[in-house]
Formats: structure tokens, sequence, C-alpha cells
């Protein structure tokens, strides 16, 4: 009898500021579905389920395949600064005690450090970037005993060298199941469910991973098929928030304004949330984006300062900053802006004129990260060799923060403080308050409850 089964095993279990359900493995496990009917798959979580539940069920299930998704390497607080690696290296160690099965991971987290995490981790097969069409051809070049040594996106050992095959296509018309066994758990724990509408970043942050992840070039998914999504998930499951995971939702807008009409011809009384940058939004385009469900908008400010937007890379200017924000207010849609001090160029003069700027917006909270992750592959890890932060042979797999030395750290929530509007550090517990706000059946992210 042939042993025709796969197991995905979403390997997080960072939990801050909420779960977060593993929209990648869904993805790959819902196309694996449609394109090897012949194969039964089966989803585990680490959120839920121990190390020592996962040696059961593997062993149990006896796949023939076991996909693992590693969605981030650290906590991203330069405060904490807690590693996920050895976590996963202990997963992959496990399911060798108990399973002869072939390994092949991937996620965000993989698709940064592909060649160091599968050095360190040692699967048989790693996927880096989008894994729909990388995992079917893989599985397919198996079961026939092909070889399978031109797969785009994939990185395996051959010979005690550890082989990293080049991206050469792109993948966009997807369908998208979420799992029946973990929908119920994201739902009450996160208040929300995640979808991508687009794939890829065009944008030139100095510090940002999504083009290494995603890659530039902007891939927008089938329209029907999200509208599809949404559908189940409202009249079967009775969800009415998802957040749109894209790195900006408010590229491409001519699409943005195709989905937008099609969620509110549905009939679907859906709310939903995305990130997004001040280019491309304008007044008639976000009253469009709020009658389909828009109520929470999470912009990547990073900084409100002429000078550090542009040393950080973006497109856009205080003024624009300023503009969008009192536009949210005019159209009475919750908007947070999410910061970075202390990163590449700033100075105490900066933070101050960003905590100065930040008086002249109503209605919002500042989330602000101290310092910048060193990822490599970023112009920020440039940045950082040239001024000795880092060495150039450093690997990044642990987490290595620039943070400027022309700011004064111990006075920044202070200084925060004296503009009276509501500024969230990443030291803070926020968790109390949002885990009340879940028990009485708030969905979304919950931050507008934390305005002042």
């Amino acid at each position: 009898m042939k042993n025709n089964k796969i197991l995905f095993i979403s390997a997080n279990t960072h939990k801050v500021p909420y779960p977060v359900y593993p929209i990648g493995i869904s993805y790959i496990s819902t196309y694996l579905k449609e394109k090897l009917p012949e194969y039964e798959t089966k989803m585990i979580d680490l959120n839920f389920n121990s190390i020592e539940e996962l040696k059961s069920i593997t062993k149990e299930y006896n796949p023939k395949y076991i996909g693992v998704s590693f969605r981030n390497v650290d906590d991203v607080n330069s405060y904490n600064r807690e590693e996920f690696v050895t976590h996963y290296k202990n997963v992959i160690d496990n399911l060798r005690t108990v399973s002869e099965a072939k390994i092949i991971v991937g996620g965000a987290g993989f698709s940064i450090f592909p060649e160091l995490m599968f050095k360190r981790i040692n699967p048989d097969f790693g996927v880096y970037g989008e894994g729909e069409e990388t995992m079917l051809k893989l599985i397919n070049k198996l079961d026939n005993n092909e070889d399978y040594s031109d797969i785009s996106r994939l990185v395996y050992n051959n010979n005690g060298q550890c082989i990293f095959n080049k991206n050469e296509s792109y993948f966009s018309d997807l369908n998208l199941d979420f799992d029946k066994d973990l929908i119920d758990f994201y739902w009450e724990k996160s208040g929300m469910l995640n979808i991508q509408t687009k794939r890829g970043c065009p944008y030139n942050c100095i510090y940002c991973t999504y083009p290494l992840i995603e890659g530039k070039k902007v891939r927008t998914l089938n329209t029907d098929k999200i509208v599809d999504t949404l559908k189940n998930l409202y009249y079967r499951k009775g969800i009415d928030y998802v957040f749109f995971t894209d790195s900006v939702f408010n590229i491409k807008n001519e699409y943005n304004i195709e989905l937008a009409e099609k969620i509110i011809a549905s009939g679907i009384k859906i709310h939903w949330g995305g990130y997004f940058t001040f280019k491309n939004l304008d007044e008639d385009l976000l009253k469009l984006l709020k009658k389909s469900g828009l109520q929470h908008v999470e912009f990547g400010t990073e900084a409100i300062s002429e000078k550090c937007l542009k040393t950080y890379g973006k497109n856009f200017t205080v003024k624009d900053v300023l503009e969008k924000s009192d536009l949210c207010n005019k159209l009475d849609i919750p908007f947070a802006h999410f910061l970075i001090t202390g990163g590449y160029g700033e100075t105490d003069e900066t933070v101050n004129e960003t905590f100065e700027n930040s008086k002249l917006i109503d209605n919002s909270v500042f989330f602000t990260f101290v310092g910048m992750r060193i990822y490599p592959g970023t112009e920020l890890q440039n940045h950082a060799i040239r001024e000795g932060v880092i060495d150039k042979n450093d690997d990044l797999l642990e987490p290595k923060y620039y943070l400027s030395k022309d700011v004064n750290y111990d006075t920044l929530k202070e200084r925060a403080l004296k503009t009276r509007k509501r500024w969230v550090f990443p030291d803070e517990d926020t968790a109390t308050i949002t885990n009340k706000l879940r028990a009485r059946n708030k969905k979304g992210p919950l931050w507008e409850y934390m305005t002042m």
C-alpha cells in the first residue's frame, strides 16, 4: 500500500502581539491538495501542540513527506533578542527520531537565511520564497525517482555541498483553504485570520526583508478566489474580520479597486485591515476601501522626520504622513503608525522632530521599535559593516541591531510622554488589555482601544 501522506508543521511559537495563523503552509497545502489528489495532508501547529505531541502524531500518521514552516528567526525586539533557530533545530531533530519522511523546510524566516539555516538545521530540502510550485515539482520528482536539481528556489545537499537554486519563476493563481482544526483557535486568540492579495514589494527600505522573501516584482492574486475565500469564512464559520498581509496593500490600485468592488458586490459584511504606505492613497480610494470593509490602517511610517525618511529609504515625506493621517480621521478610519527609533541616520534631533510631529496627529497609536534588526542582503547591512557595527563575516542569524550612537535612549519614554500621544514601546505589556477585549469578543488588532 502506498504511503501517500504529507504532514505540514507550523513551527512558530511566538505569540506577540498575538498568534498568527500559518498562512504560508495553508496556501501550499491547498495547492498540493488540488494538484496531488492522491495525497492525504494533515497540519500540526506548535502554538498548541507540544514537541511530545508532535512526535506522537507524526509517528502515528507516518507521512512520506514533512513540510515545516519557520515564520521568524527571532522576536525582532532589541530589548529582548530572543532567537528561535535553536527551537527549530530541536523540532527537526525530534522528527528524525520518529520518522524517515523527507523533511522539507521553508517559510519567511528560512527564506532570509536559506543556506545558513539549511546547514544549521539539516533538513533534506529547503524552499525559499513562495513554495507552492517548488513543493509540487519536488514531490513529483522524488516520487518518480527523477533529477530535481533544476527546480527553482530549491536548497539541497549534493555530496556535502549546499546547493542553492535561483528564483526563476513566480506564481499567483492560488486558492486558500483554512485548516478546520486550526481556524477556531486563531479566531478566538487573534480575533482575525490573514489572507494575501498580492506578493512582492517594489520599494527600497534599507532594512526590509520583504523583497528578499517575496521578490521585488509585484504579483496580484486572483480576486475571485480571494472573495470566494472570504465568503467561505463569513458564511460557514461566521468570521467577519481578516487582515491582508501584503507587504503594502495600496500598490496596484486598479487591482485593489477591482477587489473592493467584488467584496461589496458579494454582499458579505466583512471587516479588514492591512499595511499601507502614504503614496497611492487618495480620498476616493479610501472611501471605496472603507465601503468594502476597511476598518484598520497600519502605516509603515518608521519616522516623522524628513532626514530619517530619506536615510531609511522611504518614498514619502512628513507632509504625506500628516495629510494621510488627517484624511483617515476625516473618513473615520482608525489608523496606527509603526516607527523605528534609533535606526541608521537617527539623532536626538531627528527623534525630537518625530515626537514634535506626532503632536500634529490625532486619534492614533504610535508603536515604535528601538533599533533596526540587521538582515543579510539589505542596505542596512552595508551601512553597519562600514561603521563597524558588525563584521563583514557576521552571518546575522543571531539577532544583531543597528542602534544609532547619536540617540539618548534613556530619555526616549520621557520624551514620548511629553507629546501627550499614545506611544507603545517594545517592552510594554499590551497583552493584558487585548486579552480582556478578546474575552469580550472584540475582533481585529484592537490598538484603537489604546488611543489617548
